[in-house]
Formats: C-alpha cells, sequence, structure tokens
C-alpha cells in the first residue's frame, strides 16, 4: 500500500512503521531510543521485539505484575492527532511499539496478520479504541470518501503482565466511561503541553492501558446469580431508598415486591444469606452509617433518620449489637483500625452492589 500525504502530524505517525525498539540500550534508564536504526523484528540489523511480563505466577504474582507495569512515550509520536485525506492508506509496517489509535472522524479498516483470515480486518469507527502490538505486521485503509482524523500515542512498556491475552479494541461508551475521559485528557496534555505535561501524560496513559487491559469494570463475581424474587425485592428497595435515606421495610411488603410468599422469600435469603431479609437490609442500612460518622459532623439523631432507625438510642443500640462498639466509639477509631462492616459478609456486598450508594 502507498502512503497519501497526511500532513506533518501523521508523517511523524507514518515513520514510526521504520523505527527499532532498543530497550536494552536506553540511557540511564530512560526511553529507549526511537530512532537508532534497525531493519525489522524478523532479525535483520539487530532491533529486538519489546518483551512485555515478568512471568510471575499466582494472584500474588499478578497483583505484582500490575504494580510493576510502567510506560513511556515514543518522542514525537503523540499523544497527537493525524489528518488523512479520502482514500488515504498507510503500511504494511512491522510496529515497533505500542499504539493506541482512536478515531476522532471518518472511519477506516484495519488490517494485520492473523492466522484466522477471519480476524485479520477490523472495521474502525469513532467511538473504538485500537492497541497495536510491537511486531505485529498491520496496514490502515483510510475512508475512501471523506476525511478522516484519528488520535494517537505510541509507546513502551516495562514489567507488567505479559499482553498474550489482552483485547485488540475497547468501545469507548460514553461520557461516563473512565477510557473515554482518559483519552481526552491525553489529547489535551499532547496539545497544550503545560509544565511536565510528560509526566501527566506518562500517568495517564498508564491508567488507560491498564484499564484497557482489566477492563472498566472490575469483573462481575462468578457467584451463583440473585434469584428473581430476590432481584425484585431489590428494585422495590431500590425505589424507597432513591432519597438517599435507607427506610426500613417490612417484611410482607418484601415479599410482596418479589411476588412471593413471606416464608418462601426467607428461606431464599437464609439459604444464601444465612440470615432474613430484614435482617439483611438491616445490616446494610447501618453500614451506610459509616462514611457519615467519620466524614460529617451531623449528630446520631441525623444519622440514625439517614439510615431509617427512629431515633439516636434505637440506631445506636442496633450498631453496637452489629459492631460490637457504639457508634460513637467507631466514630473516633480510624477506618483501618475499625470492626469490619457487617455488609462485607455473607455474600452481602451482592446486594449492596444493586441498592443507591449511601453518600
Amino acid at each position: 500500500m502507498t502512503g497519501t500525504g497526511p500532513g506533518p502530524a501523521g508523517a511523524e505517525h507514518a515513520r514510526s512503521g521504520r523505527l527499532a525498539v532498543r530497550l536494552a540500550g536506553a540511557p540511564d534508564g530512560g526511553a529507549p531510543d526511537e530512532g537508532s536504526g534497525g531493519t525489522d523484528a524478523a532479525g535483520r540489523d539487530g532491533a529486538e521485539p519489546v518483551t512485555v511480563g515478568t512471568g510471575v505466577a499466582g494472584a500474588d504474582g499478578a497483583e505484582a505484575e500490575v504494580a510493576a507495569l510502567d510506560v513511556a512515550l515514543v518522542p514525537r509520536l503523540g499523544p497527537a492527532v493525524a489528518d488523512y485525506p479520502p482514500g488515504s492508506s498507510f503500511g504494511p509496517r512491522r510496529a515497533r511499539s505500542y499504539e493506541f489509535v482512536w478515531l476522532l472522524a471518518g472511519s477506516a479498516t484495519w488490517t494485520r496478520d492473523a492466522a484466522d483470515p477471519a480476524d485479520a480486518a477490523l472495521a474502525l469507527a469513532p467511538g473504538t479504541l485500537l492497541l497495536v502490538r510491537p511486531g505485529m505486521w498491520d496496514a490502515f485503509r483510510w475512508d475512501p470518501a471523506r476525511p478522516t482524523r484519528h488520535a494517537y500515542v505510541h509507546f513502551h512498556t516495562r514489567g507488567g503482565p505479559a499482553d498474550a491475552g489482552w483485547p485488540l479494541t475497547r468501545e469507548l461508551s460514553g461520557r461516563r466511561d473512565p477510557m473515554a475521559a482518559l483519552c481526552r485528557h491525553l489529547l489535551r496534555l499532547g496539545t497544550d503541553r503545560p509544565p511536565d505535561w510528560r509526566e501527566h501524560a506518562r500517568a495517564t496513559l498508564r491508567l488507560l492501558l491498564l484499564t484497557f487491559v482489566g477492563g472498566p469494570c472490575p469483573a462481575r463475581s462468578s457467584a451463583e446469580p440473585l434469584p428473581e424474587p430476590v432481584l425484585a425485592m431489590l428494585a422495590a428497595v431500590r425505589e424507597r431508598w432513591a432519597d438517599g435515606v435507607a427506610r426500613p421495610v417490612p417484611l410482607p411488603a418484601l415479599a410482596a415486591a418479589g411476588g412471593v410468599s413471606v416464608s418462601t422469600l426467607c428461606r431464599m435469603f437464609r439459604r444464601r444469606f444465612g440470615l432474613g431479609p430484614v435482617e439483611a437490609l438491616e445490616r446494610l442500612r447501618l453500614a451506610r452509617s459509616e462514611p457519615l460518622l467519620w466524614l460529617s459532623d451531623l449528630p446520631l439523631g441525623a444519622i440514625a433518620t439517614q439510615c431509617g432507625f427512629a431515633d439516636a438510642y434505637h440506631f445506636s443500640r442496633r450498631f453496637r449489637a452489629a459492631y460490637g462498639v457504639p457508634p460513637s466509639a467507631f466514630r473516633a477509631l480510624p477506618p483501618e483500625a475499625a470492626p469490619p462492616s457487617p455488609a462485607e459478609s455473607g455474600g452481602l456486598a451482592a446486594l449492596a452492589a444493586l441498592l443507591p450508594p449511601g453518600v
């Protein structure tokens, strides 16, 4: 394929196909010398492909790998924007570094070497974040009918988990998507270049990569899903708590919301959580008092009302039964020394996740 004059930013971007990565030759632990010669990673003239991963096994090892992950921006290759006229193309090339690519306007077809031809071509449009890996043979064909604008940032990694299981793309799903916000912030840093912008960009890029690899939200628990009557009951509780006040809900009303008898609902809860639905919700209501005790000057009476208890006396009595200390003593403790939350035992976190936050 032949390139079609993408402009200054795109020209710098296009040079990435000819740049060699020599991590071992980076001076003083700094960024690798992206312009240090070499031909391709197949072994002609010395440029070695980037190796990612420490090979540590096990849960503790996985956490250590993530903590060890570091990134380094490739000089003059982003974060920036490139504009391409209709029908432009780039490649094939062998990628010399990692590269995030996301389209801002237009469209593109990205092709790569893949064992399965069905996986070789990928249509790109605004809203998709692509991660190109070092050593990949790939090519871009930009929109044949209109100009294409895309953002990019090239980088190297050191430490961290192996990239074999990393996704190729993630969707930037909207304003609440952390990756979309991180991409916008990266571009702003690369455009405005405030003091120390490279360090800020490196930290932002590291968070973007970790979020891209792990997903915007932690994986859901593989535990058995909650029964439908429990989910229906929680929907009714969520509606009653929508204004931030965790009111108690009578047992018959909970059962009616779940569409089952009182005895059936109690049996479901005791089988799953080891206690009845009213007691389970009371523990969640008590847990909602924790940030109010630590992060506000509210008197106990006001906290009691917010958590659905009749008065400070009733709240204090139930709190002490659950935590082993009265709320006034709990308030004086630092969080790391405080008794554990009753909402964190017996699987109650699955219920709390489906209810509105307390603060």
